[in-house]
């Protein structure tokens, strides 16, 4: 019999035979629905019997005699003749019985989940590949009986629904095949390990007993601060909490990276769960996380890197030569942004949905809450939320110093759902009192140009931090502070800076506030730096934007009391050429506004009731409810291309030449991509030019620095005429 083959012959690797690929997709969709199922609250069995069929038949067309000619490596080609994916998908289909859920997977396992409205419009194409529905249909019979001489098809057959959410089902179900399929294939081609059964395991109790030492390790100083910290750690790793959401609104300063962990960690001991996930707003602050965690969780002989994955940004690639820089989700505590998290949840794309599997059954930390997701994005997110928690086993923990408790908000929430606090009323109303010592809130609304906003702010004392509301108005500042008081006066944080950049600037930051003598000199930063980063400055200044946000830039400002009271000014820029406004903050902007302008005392109760009344006034936005509505319809395309968390199209961009190359020749990894690269507007790079290097991946071959960053080559360009600036 001629041997028939999945995977043409490249490089140095031979052929894949159909056998082995089928067989190796089937072990690894075993492991990973085997492993999602254990968590499942009623529809483990059916995720595991389904996943199986569509391994065993995903590839069947690959079996044309067209494709094994060009497979078996007789003839070079970069596509297959026959669209390899129409026969599973038919074969299944036509045998209904079998499983309907698993043709869908088949057939979304390269192009992703689709429109289900559109295609029960189709008829008998439903789902189908009309180009070749034809050539298939003629040739299924003998592609099956091909298939049943090599592969054994004992199969478990299990056509029923399930019974939960239908459309997370799906996403989990085709990340269980795409997985398990690109997991092999890469395996073949030496890009990517075989899937090892003995992974790391996130044993919560002795890490737990790590943690409880690196906090007593810290030591306990006897001021006020210290003690309430302390208290913090104690109340939140006792918590008792047998519901699956939980929320955390301790104020800004109080030690929740490891207050919060510490409650994971009993969480998972007492559900039995396999990972942890820290969803952090910023990319910056994930350094800081990271390294608190690897410090504090790592047992002896363990690799920091494996236990604790630190995810920049979403490295997803559709094509098989970049698929091996897909950052997966496989370490016990996970380390990544809110862009990158939800946005898988949100995705039809199998490059994305690839690691969703991985999620059943976790702790998930939401830190920094307030900041995770614009409101539009809230009603779906909440659902997502609720489903993972009450058919996956998940649990979830809400926490921000500034939270807005989204959940009690009708027009978010449009049923009741049990989040209860882990912290006790009486150490909240400690802690808040300690908040109402340290900073006194100002605001100024008058204009004035660039040059006497950069005097009053020099005037003040120092060290001073300013945060604006975009990458381009914070280089254009710093920039401007640089030139008119010197660089030693000015320092620059936004994600205009390569990650080694920013964790270098973070660092002279941090000893720069360290000095008693240094103190004359300003951080210019965007909003990267108001949630997770712990500075401690002499004096504020806001851009108006949203009451979360001035509240997370008060923790940033005297941190400990140890000014006595500071200042927090709130300031505004008059968009022109050079600085940019920010649109997405207008309708938050003004109820601050109104707020500031009423003589309204500014807390951290008020972030709820600033939503509802951002919605009362400007209505909710209509993509929430579209959202909404056609998640329910399963049409998943719009879902993925209208669930941003940043509304904005970006592109991941390397700087170094050496990087540039070795993606070229296909010599890196994804973590030494997310070290060097950056996330640019799609616009920005095609208004200089830059064109791609690889599928999704560009080369900033203009000009960059440590201070600016790529902003360096665009301030370049800018032509400065009639800069105002309102204060």
């Amino acid at each position: 019999m001629t041997e028939c083959y999945a995977h043409s012959p490249k490089d140095e690797y031979p052929a894949q035979t159909y056998v082995d690929h089928i067989n190796g997709v089937l072990g690894n969709v075993d492991r990973f629905a085997s492993a999602a199922a254990c968590y499942s609250v009623g529809d483990g069995k059916k995720l595991l019997d389904i996943s199986k069929i569509a391994a065993i038949y995903h590839d069947l067309g690959k079996l044309d005699p067209k494709n094994q000619v060009i497979l078996s490596g007789g003839i070079n080609a970069k596509t297959l003749p026959i669209n390899h994916v129409d026969a599973g998908t038919a074969w299944l289909l036509d045998d209904a019985h079998i499983s309907i859920l698993a043709a869908i997977a088949i057939a979304s396992h390269h192009i992703g989940l689709q429109d289900f409205v559109s295609e029960s419009n189709r008829g008998d194409a439903m789902f189908r590949n009309e180009k070749v529905k034809g050539v298939v249909d003629a040739a299924l019979l003998a592609y099956s009986q091909t298939h049943c001489r090599i592969i054994d098809t004992k199969l478990l057959l299990n056509n029923s629904m399930p019974t939960g959410d239908l459309s997370t089902f799906l996403r989990i179900l085709l990340s269980c095949l795409v997985d398990a399929d690109h997991t092999n294939t890469a395996s073949h081609y030496g890009n990517y390990p075989q899937y090892a059964p003995d992974l790391i395991e996130l044993r919560p109790l002795e890490r737990l007993a790590k943690l409880d030492e690196y906090v007593a390790g810290l030591g306990c100083r006897d001021d006020e601060r210290s003690i309430l910290r302390s208290k913090m750690y104690s109340n939140c790793r006792d918590a008792e909490i047998d519901e699956n959401i939980a929320s955390c609104d301790s104020p800004v300063g109080s030690g929740k990276t490891t207050a919060a962990m510490a409650h994971l960690l009993t969480q998972a001991n007492k559900r039995g769960l396999r990972r942890i996930f820290v969803v952090l707003p910023f990319t910056n602050i994930i350094e800081q996380s990271v390294n608190v965690y690897r410090k504090a969780l790592v047992l002896p002989s363990e690799n920091p890197e494996e236990v604790v994955a630190e995810l920049h940004h979403r490295a997803d690639f559709e094509s098989e030569e970049v698929r091996h820089l897909t950052a997966l989700w496989r370490a016990p505590i996970i380390v990544t942004t809110a862009t990158a998290f939800f946005e898988t949840l949100a995705s039809s794309q199998t490059s994305t949905l690839r690691r969703l599997h991985e999620l059943p059954g976790s702790a998930i930390f939401v830190d920094e809450a307030h900041a995770a997701l614009p409101a539009k994005l809230l009603p779906i997110a909440w659902k997502w939320m609720r489903t993972y928690a009450d058919e996956w086993s998940c649990y979830w923990l809400l926490a921000s110093g500034s939270l807005n408790k989204f959940w009690e908000i009708k027009e978010i929430s449009h049923s009741s759902y049990d989040v209860l606090p882990i912290v006790t009323d009486s150490l909240r109303a400690s802690l808040n009192a300690f908040e109402t010592k340290r900073v006194e809130y100002k605001h100024h609304l008058k204009p004035q140009d660039i040059k006497g906003f950069a005097e009053w702010v020099q005037k003040s004392p120092g060290p001073r931090i300013v945060v604006l509301n975009t990458v381009q108005s914070a280089a254009v500042v710093a920039e401007h502070f640089r030139k008119a008081f010197g660089r030693k006066c000015v320092e620059h944080l936004s994600t205009a800076l390569l990650p080694k950049d920013r964790a270098a600037t973070l660092k002279r930051v941090k000893a720069r506030l360290q000095s008693q003598e240094d103190t004359d000199w300003v951080l210019i930063a965007t909003s990267c730096v108001e949630a997770g980063v712990d500075f401690s400055f002499r004096t504020g200044f806001r851009e108006l934007a949203t009451l979360t946000s001035l509240l997370q830039v008060a923790g940033r400002v005297n941190r400990d009391g140890e000014y006595g009271v500071s200042e927090l000014h709130t300031f505004c820029l008059a968009e022109n050429k050079k600085l940019k406004s920010n649109p997405g903050l207008k309708n938050a902007a003004s109820v601050l506004r109104d707020l500031m302008e009423s003589g309204t005392s500014i807390e951290p109760s008020l972030t709820t009731w600033a939503i509802e009344r951002e919605l009362k006034l400007y209505g909710s936005d209509s993509m929430s409810k579209k959202l909404s509505d056609k998640e329910s319809e399963r049409n998943f395309p719009f879902v993925n291309e209208n669930f941003k968390v940043i509304d904005s199209d970006t592109r991941i961009t390397v700087v170094a030449d050496s990087i540039a190359d070795r993606i070229r020749m296909g010599h890196i990894n994804w973590h030494e991509l997310q070290q060097h690269s950056l996330q640019i507007a799609y616009y920005k790079l095609q208004e200089m030019r830059i064109s791609p290097i690889a599928d999704g991946i560009y080369h900033w071959n203009l000009r960059y620095d440590d201070f600016l960053g790529y902003m360096a080559c665009i301030i370049d360009n800018l032509k400065y005429e009639n800069d105002v600036l309102i204060i």
